[in-house]
C-alpha cells in the first residue's frame, strides 16, 4: 500500500474549529424538540421549525461553498461566526412561535455559511493516500463536539434554557479566535473565474441529470430518514421511554457517577435520563469512526454504502422495539443506527467530492448540500408530524417501523440507479 501523506496543521486546526462548531449546534438542535414541547408547542409547529432550521443549514451551503472558493475559506469562515453568535443570543429573548421560527432561520443561515468550509478544508488537504482517513477523522471531530455538545446543553437546561443557550455563543466566540489567529488559507488551485462563472458551473454541475437525480434519490431516500432520526430521537426517549430504568441500567454498569453525566433529578428526587444526552450517534462515533473508516476505504464506495444502510434500518426497528419490549434495546438500536452513519456518511462525502475537481471541491460539497438540504427540509413536516399521529394514537414506536422502511427503500433505490446510469468516477488526485 501507498505510503500515506502526513496531514498539514491547517488540517488538525480545522477539526478543531469544527468540535466547537458541532458543539454549539448540536448542543441547541438536539433538545429542541423537548424544548418546544416545554413552551407547549405542537408537533406540528415543532416540525416546521426543524424543516426551515434544516433546510436553511443545508441549502446555504449551495452559496457559501461558491464564495469560500472565490474570497478564501478564512474570511467567510469568519463571517459565518458574525452571524451565528446573535442569533444564538436571540433564543434568550424570544418565546413567541414567530420569533422561534425566525431565529433557528438565522441559526440555519449561519451554520449553512460555515458548513462546507471545513470539509473543503478536508478536501485540500488530503489526496488519493490518505483521504479516507482525513475524511474518517473529520467525522469522528464532528461527533466530539456533537457528543458533548448536547450533554453540556442537557444539564445547564435542566437548570436553565437559557445557560444552555449562552454557553452555545460561548463556544461560537471561541470559535472566531481560533480561526483568526490560527487558520492559515489551504493551498489549493484556483481557476480565477468570475463569482458569475461559478454560479454558472454550478448550474452546469446540476444540469447533469444523472448527478442531480443521485442526489435527489439521496435527498428523499437517505437524509431525510437520516435528519428525522436526530429530530425525533431525543424528545422519543424523553416522553415516551422510561428514562428511570435507562439510568438504572447505566448506572448498575458504569457507576452512578459516570450515569449521573447523562441525568438529571426532578423535583421529586427521582433521577432519570435525558433524552438529549445519549439521544444521538456521536459519543459511539468518536470512539469507532476511525476504526471503521479503515475497514470500509478496502471496499467499493457505493456497495458499503447500501451496507451502512441496511445496518441503520435495523437499529430504527430496534429502538421502536425498545418501547414495547426491554427499553434497553435503545441502546443497542442507537448503536446499529451510528455503525450504519459511520459507514455511510463520511463515505458519500468522501465519495462525491472525489467526483469534483479538487479546485471546485466547495462547489460541489455545495451542490451535495442540495441533497442534504431536501431530506432536511422534508423531515420536520413529514415525519415529525408522523411522530405526533402515532403518538396521540398511544404508539409512538411506529415511527420507527416506517423510518427503517424508508431506509430499506434507499438500497432499492441506489442499487437500480447504479444498474440503470451508471457509478461516477473517482478521481485519482
Amino acid at each position: 500500500m501507498e505510503k500515506r501523506t502526513p496531514f498539514p496543521f491547517v488540517f488538525w486546526i480545522a477539526n478543531t474549529v469544527e468540535i466547537i462548531e458541532r458543539f454549539a449546534y448540536y448542543g441547541i438542535y438536539m433538545g429542541f424538540g423537548i424544548y418546544m414541547e416545554y413552551l407547549g408547542y405542537s408537533k406540528s409547529q415543532l416540525g416546521i421549525v426543524q424543516s426551515i432550521f434544516l433546510l436553511f443549514s443545508y441549502v446555504v451551503p449551495v452559496f457559501s461553498g461558491t464564495f469560500a472558493d472565490k474570497y478564501g475559506f478564512k474570511k467567510v469562515l469568519l463571517i459565518s461566526y458574525l452571524a451565528y453568535l446573535p442569533s444564538i443570543l436571540l433564543l434568550i429573548f424570544t418565546k413567541s412561535f414567530s420569533g422561534i421560527a425566525l431565529t433557528m432561520l438565522s441559526i440555519g443561515l449561519a451554520a449553512g455559511i460555515f458548513k462546507p468550509l471545513i470539509s473543503g478544508t478536508v478536501r485540500a488537504t488530503t489526496d488519493k493516500t490518505n483521504k479516507t482517513l482525513g475524511f474518517g477523522i473529520f467525522y469522528a471531530m464532528v461527533n466530539v463536539g456533537a457528543s458533548f455538545g448536547p450533554i453540556v446543553a442537557g444539564k445547564l437546561r435542566a437548570i436553565s434554557w437559557d445557560h444552555a443557550f449562552i454557553v452555545s455563543a460561548i463556544g461560537i466566540g471561541i470559535m472566531f479566535l481560533v480561526t483568526l489567529f490560527f487558520y492559515k488559507e489551504p493551498p489549493r488551485e484556483n481557476e480565477g473565474v468570475t463569482l458569475a462563472q461559478k454560479f454558472k458551473d454550478m448550474k452546469v454541475a446540476l444540469a447533469d441529470f444523472k448527478f442531480a437525480s443521485f442526489l435527489f434519490i439521496l435527498g428523499v431516500f437517505y437524509w431525510l430518514p437520516f435528519w428525522a432520526f436526530f429530530n425525533l430521537l431525543a424528545i422519543y426517549i424523553d416522553k415516551n421511554l422510561d428514562t428511570v430504568a435507562l439510568y438504572v441500567t447505566i448506572s448498575g454498569i458504569f457507576g452512578t457517577g459516570f450515569a449521573s453525566i447523562f441525568a438529571a433529578t426532578d423535583e421529586k428526587g427521582v433521577t432519570r435520563i435525558l433524552g438529549e444526552t445519549v439521544s444521538h450517534t456521536g459519543y459511539i462515533i468518536m470512539i469507532f469512526q476511525i476504526f471503521v473508516s479503515r475497514i470500509s476505504e478496502k471496499f467499493k464506495a457505493i456497495p458499503t454504502f447500501n451496507f451502512g444502510l441496511f445496518i441503520a434500518a435495523i437499529g430504527l426497528i430496534l429502538l421502536g422495539y425498545a418501547r414495547v419490549s426491554v427499553v434497553e434495546y435503545a441502546f443497542l438500536g442507537i448503536l446499529l443506527f451510528a455503525v450504519g452513519e459511520m459507514i455511510t456518511s463520511p463515505r458519500i462525502q468522501e465519495y462525491i467530492t472525489w467526483i469534483a475537481p479538487k479546485e471546485k471541491a466547495g462547489l460541489y460539497m455545495g451542490t451535495n448540500f442540495l441533497a442534504v438540504g431536501l431530506g432536511g427540509a422534508l423531515s420536520g413536516v413529514t415525519y415529525t408530524s408522523v411522530y405526533g399521529y402515532f403518538r396521540d394514537m398511544g404508539s409512538p414506536e411506529y415511527v420507527w417501523y416506517v423510518l427503517a422502511g424508508n431506509l430499506l427503500l434507499a438500497i432499492v433505490a441506489i442499487y437500480t440507479f447504479i444498474k440503470i446510469a451508471g457509478e461516477f468516477k473517482e478521481l485519482e488526485e
